[in-house]
C-alpha cells in the first residue's frame, strides 16, 4: 500500500511540520541520535523521515490515526507504533542551569483534553488540563513545561505542582498576577484603600506587559497545531505532544 506524504518530496514538509527541508533534516539527525532507529520487533516499514512526518502531521492536523495511517501507507496499528516510539523523542531537552543575564517568562494555557484523569471542567467551558509554560525572555525558546493538571487548578499552585518552578530557580522569572506569592515578578496592584496606582507603578506595568506578552505570543504560535485545540490522548500523551511540539516550534525560530 503506497502512502500520499512522504518526506521523499519537500512540498510536504513545511505544512505539516512549520519546519524548512534544511530544519527538518537536523530535527530527523537529532531522533536518530536519540535511538529513533532502533528497532525492536516488528521492522519499521517507513524511514525514519517519513515516521518524523507522520507525528508532526498528527500533532498538525488532529486527524485520528486512522485517517494519518493511509496517508503514509500503513495502518493504524503501526501508526500507533510509530508514534508511542518517536513522541518521547521529540521532545525538547530539559533546562539547562541558566545564565546570569537570563530572564525567563512563565504562564498557564488550557487544551482541551478528552482524559478526564487529568482534566477539569475550566473557564474555557470545557474539559482541559492545565499546562505551565516557560520561556526565555531573550530568545523567545520554550525553556519547559510542566505536567499537565487539571483544569480547574489555577496558575499560582500549578506553578509548584507541574514542577516547572525547578526550571525557573536561579533566574528572574516574569509572570501575570494570578501567581501572586510565588515570589516570582508580578505587576503592581492597588492595596486595599489604594484608589490608583503611581506613575511609577503604571510605568513599570506597562513594561512589564510588554515583556509578557512575548510568552503569549510563544503559546498563540503553539496552539497552530491542532492536536492543543482538542486532545484524544490518554496518559501522558498531551504532555508528550506538548513537549515535541515546543521542540518543533523552537526548531523552526532558531533556523
Amino acid at each position: 500500500m503506497g502512502g500520499v506524504i512522504s518526506a521523499d518530496d519537500p512540498k510536504w514538509i513545511e505544512p505539516f511540520s512549520g519546519l524548512t527541508e534544511s530544519q527538518f533534516t537536523r530535527l530527523v539527525a537529532l531522533v536518530r541520535r536519540r535511538g529513533g532507529d532502533v528497532q525492536r520487533g516488528r521492522p519499521w516499514r517507513l524511514p525514519l523521515e517519513n515516521r518524523v512526518l507522520l507525528v508532526a502531521t498528527y500533532w498538525r492536523t488532529n486527524l485520528t490515526l486512522r485517517q494519518v495511517a493511509p496517508l503514509f501507507g500503513v495502518s493504524k496499528s503501526a501508526a500507533d507504533r510509530i508514534l508511542d516510539h518517536l513522541a518521547p523523542l521529540l521532545a525538547i531537552s530539559p533546562a539547562r542551569r541558566p545564565r546570569k543575564d537570563t530572564v525567563y517568562i512563565v504562564d498557564g494555557t488550557l487544551v482541551p483534553t478528552r482524559d478526564r484523569s487529568i482534566a477539569a471542567s475550566s473557564k474555557n467551558y470545557r474539559y482541559s488540563t492545565n499546562l505551565q509554560v516557560v520561556i526565555d525572555a531573550n530568545s523567545r525558546l520554550v525553556v519547559a513545561i510542566g505536567l499537565p493538571l487539571p483544569g480547574s487548578r489555577n496558575d499560582c499552585r500549578a506553578f509548584t505542582e507541574s514542577g516547572v518552578d525547578r526550571a525557573c530557580r536561579g533566574a528572574p522569572t516574569i509572570a501575570d498576577g494570578g501567581y501572586q506569592g510565588t515570589g516570582l515578578l508580578i505587576p503592581h496592584r492597588k492595596r486595599r484603600g489604594q484608589t490608583r496606582l503611581s506613575p511609577h507603578q503604571e510605568a513599570e506595568n506597562a513594561v512589564h506587559r510588554r515583556a509578557r506578552a512575548r510568552v503569549e505570543h510563544a503559546l498563540a504560535r503553539l496552539k497552530n497545531w491542532k492536536i492543543l485545540r482538542d486532545c484524544r490522548l490518554k496518559g501522558n500523551g498531551v504532555h508528550q505532544a506538548m513537549l515535541g511540539i515546543a521542540r518543533l516550534h523552537s526548531l523552526a525560530l532558531t533556523g
